[in-house]
C-alpha cells in the first residue's frame, strides 16, 4: 500500500512540476510576434538656418512583424538580435506660431528599420519555467522611403530626409516555457534614436529639425528553442 501511495505521489509531482527547462549554452532561440514602436519624441523648433521658427516634429506609432534571434553563450548569458519588417510612420508638424500655423499637419510618410544587438542575462534558476531577462545593446536605425504627403506639397514642402542613428538600447523581457522548446515571450525596450530631419519649403528655403525619437518598443509573441 505504501509503495502504491509513493508511486502515486511521485507521479503527481512529476505531472505538477514544470516540463520545461531554462536555456542552456549553445541554444538557438527564434521568436516571432507583433512589435510596436511607440515614439516618445522630443523635437527642437523648426529651424531656418540659425533662426528658430517654432513648431515641432511629431511621429505616430506603428506595429509590424518582429523577429528575434538569440544564441546562448552560457547558461545565463545570450546574444540577441532584434529585427522586423519595416516600420512606417506619419511625420507631422505641430505647434507652429501664428503666421506659420498653416504649416501644421501631416508632412510625410517615412519607413525605418531599427536592428538592435544586445547582450541578455537570465538570473533565474534553471528549473523555472518562467525566465525573465535583462539586456543592453546597440541600435542602428536607418530611415528610407521618405515621401512628402500631397497636402504638404500644396503648402510648398518639397522632399524630406532623415539622418540614420546609432544609440544604446535597454530591455526587459521574459520567456514562459510551454515545453522544452516552445515558449511565450514578452519584451519591452527603450531605444535611443536621434535624427535630424531636412525639408525644403518653397519661398522660404531649407528647414531643419532635430528629433529625439526615443521610442518604447513592445513585443509579444512565440519562441522556439533549437
Amino acid at each position: 500500500m505504501r509503495k502504491t501511495l509513493f508511486a502515486a505521489s511521485a507521479l503527481a509531482l512529476a505531472i505538477a512540476a514544470p516540463l520545461a527547462h531554462a536555456h542552456k549554452a549553445g541554444d538557438i532561440i527564434v521568436r516571432a510576434g507583433a512589435v510596436t514602436v511607440d515614439p516618445r519624441e522630443e523635437s527642437s523648433g523648426i529651424k531656418l538656418g540659425a533662426a528658430d521658427l517654432g513648431g515641432k516634429a511629431t511621429l505616430d506609432s506603428n506595429t509590424q512583424l518582429g523577429l528575434n534571434f538569440a544564441y546562448m553563450v552560457s547558461d545565463k548569458v545570450g546574444i540577441e538580435l532584434l529585427a522586423a519588417t519595416p516600420f512606417t510612420h506619419t511625420v507631422g508638424v505641430a505647434g507652429s506660431p501664428a503666421g506659420l500655423d498653416a504649416l501644421n499637419g501631416e508632412l510625410a510618410e517615412i519607413s525605418h528599420l531599427p536592428p538592435t544587438l544586445s547582450a541578455v542575462v537570465y538570473p533565474m534558476n534553471s528549473n523555472s519555467a518562467f525566465q525573465p531577462y535583462l539586456g543592453v545593446g546597440i541600435n542602428y536605425t536607418v530611415f528610407f522611403d521618405e515621401e512628402v504627403t500631397s497636402s504638404a506639397k500644396t503648402k510648398g514642402f518639397q522632399n524630406l530626409s532623415l539622418d540614420s542613428s546609432w544609440g544604446l538600447a535597454y530591455q526587459v523581457g521574459a520567456d514562459f516555457m510551454l515545453s522544452d522548446n516552445l515558449m511565450i515571450n514578452a519584451q519591452v525596450r527603450y531605444i535611443d534614436i536621434d535624427t535630424t530631419g531636412k525639408t525644403t519649403l518653397a519661398g522660404v528655403g531649407r528647414l531643419n529639425v532635430d528629433v529625439d525619437v526615443d521610442p518604447m518598443v513592445y513585443m509579444v509573441g512565440l519562441g522556439y528553442k533549437f
